[in-house]
């Protein structure tokens, strides 16, 4: 047996797992396999501070780059500022941390997976890697078990000639064109010179004109005057948003007995499309788990799974009565009027924790959508 467990992707969830199981469960041999040269890929994640326990902060503290203790969003019929911490973590800080973690034995980077099954995987080159547990943690894959729509953004990292003068994220800034769909501004900024500017915009399908969107941010930053800028990096992305779907028939779909994580189990926030906090608690899970035996990993990473996306069911409709009930050009309108509630409901509904009140509260008052499109997203007759 070459390990106990080897992660099968070395992305967000993967690696968070094995950083966690290093500081936790020492005496475990866990590999991860991963197709790229570096753990974690070339992304940025981010997090409220209400999302996490005191100890998951401190101990993803590592990964990030800048935190603030408030964020701005900003709509057609106002603009406000919530007093919540917020923090962005950089995939180069997960990679180190991981290599600092884990041997470089163990981290089997530059290697295709051919197969997988629940004792190990086949590499293209035809090297065998056997394991008393395998997780397969590659990703959101191509499923028929969910009713999706996407969350796609490029985003400019840009360093400016003079103070940007940008103090806070602004998370979105929906005061742009939304004639094809609810599309925002996101803006993070690094220091004073340096931001992120995303343009983010939610769609029916996947598809991404990277050119496209990378002139609307010019049009953005022309705008905001930002002035003369160069650009450091580029960023692109299209994450699901979940509207409906079987979790168990996402599950029975993959390899016999071989557990998942991340994207591939489904975890995500329906509406957001955050998956950050869903790969912390993952990965505490996994810690905390008394033994590794394969079904009992199986069984709790799957009752894991399920547990959180019947938790769930409320924001899928929320995502479906975006979708649905509301015309592409009105459906800001729908966070628009959310972003009105209560900053605690705001930091709650982020977490996955809302109340049965927040639910209510969220629904009640003039809809934001026509009242009867609404009621049949409410009613599944959509």
């Amino acid at each position: 047996m070459d390990f106990d467990l080897i992660l099968v992707g070395g992305g967000l969830a993967s690696g968070l797992a094995g950083l966690r199981l290093a500081a936790r469960r020492p005496e475990l041999r866990v590999a991860i396999v991963e197709a790229s040269d570096r753990i974690g890929g070339d992304h940025i994640w981010s997090s409220f501070d209400t999302d996490m326990t005191p100890a998951q902060r401190e101990w993803t503290a590592p990964l990030y780059a800048a935190r603030w203790p408030r964020y701005d969003v900003r709509f057609p019929a106002f603009a406000r500022t919530l007093e919540q911490g917020y923090a962005s973590a950089r995939s180069e800080n997960l990679d180190a941390a991981v290599r600092a973690a884990i041997p470089a034995e163990r981290l089997l980077l530059g290697s295709r997976v051919r197969s997988l099954d629940a004792t190990g995987v086949t590499l293209e080159s035809g090297e065998r890697i056997e394991a008393r547990v395998v997780i397969n943690g590659r990703g959101h894959a191509p499923t028929t078990a969910m009713e999706l729509a996407w969350q796609k953004f490029v985003g400019l990292e840009i360093e400016t000639l003079r103070p940007h003068g940008i103090d806070a994220p602004i998370i979105m800034d929906a005061c742009v064109d939304q004639a094809e769909g609810y599309r925002f501004i996101y803006v993070l900024p690094w220091d004073a010179r340096r931001l992120l500017i995303e343009d983010t915009y939610y769609s029916d399908g996947p598809d991404l004109d990277i050119e496209a969107v990378k002139a609307r941010i010019a049009e953005w930053a022309m705008g905001a005057g930002l002035g003369p800028y160069g650009v450091v990096r580029t960023e692109r992305g299209v994450l699901p948003l979940a509207l409906g779907g079987n979790i168990d028939a996402l599950w029975d779909a993959g390899t016999p007995g071989v557990a998942r994580l991340g994207m591939r189990a489904g975890l995500f926030h329906p509406l957001t499309g955050y998956s950050f906090l869903d790969a912390v608690r993952t990965a505490d899970l996994l810690a905390d788990l008394p033994r590794f035996d394969p079904d009992l990993v199986y069984n709790a990473l799957r009752a894991h799974a399920t547990r959180t996306w019947q938790g769930r069911r409320y924001y899928r409709m929320l995502a479906r009565m975006l979708f649905r009930a509301a015309e592409p050009p009105a459906r800001y309108r729908v966070l628009q009027h959310f972003y009105r509630l209560p900053e605690a409901l705001v930091a709650r509904f982020y977490a996955g924790r809302s109340t049965r009140t927040d639910k209510l509260r969220v629904l009640a008052g003039r809809p934001p959508v026509p009242p009867g499109r609404a009621l049949a997203v409410m009613l599944g007759l959509d």
